[in-house]
């Protein structure tokens, strides 16, 4: 059974980092994408970074690109996101999702319609 377990977020000032974790079960890094997204209130939800351990392939937004890393751990089946120089707008509900591969990261796996998996998500707050 594919579960994915988000953990990591809060409140954090503007130009501030966090970094979130997504803990991984039923299947192998290996084998699938991996992407993080994130929904503001009353916005559809975006893709925002992607990455194919098994591939060695990443993506990113441009709205993060140059800060935000998505990263992966395969002796704990976990991929993290570390933010750096947050800014308010980067408030929202971050989700990773997961896509049966191998596939390398492009917009087809950054689009929510192209998720198979989705774990529950955590919340993000870049405020003063």
């Amino acid at each position: 059974q594919v579960q994915l377990v988000e953990s990591g977020g809060g409140l954090v000032q503007p130009g501030g980092s966090l970094r979130l974790s997504c803990a991984a079960s039923g299947f192998t890094l290996d084998y699938y994408a991996i992407s993080w997204f994130r929904q503001a209130p009353g916005k559809e939800r975006e893709g925002v970074a992607c990455i194919s351990s098994g591939l060695g392939n990443t993506y990113y937004a441009d709205s993060v690109k140059g800060r935000f890393t998505v990263s992966s751990d395969h002796a704990k089946n976990t991929v993290y996101l570390q933010m750096n120089s947050l800014k308010p707008e980067d408030t929202a509900d971050y989700y990773c999702a997961a896509i049966p591969g191998p596939r390398p990261c492009t917009t087809v796996t950054m689009t929510p319609s192209f998720i198979h998996y989705w774990g529950q998500g955590t919340q993000v707050t870049v405020s003063s």
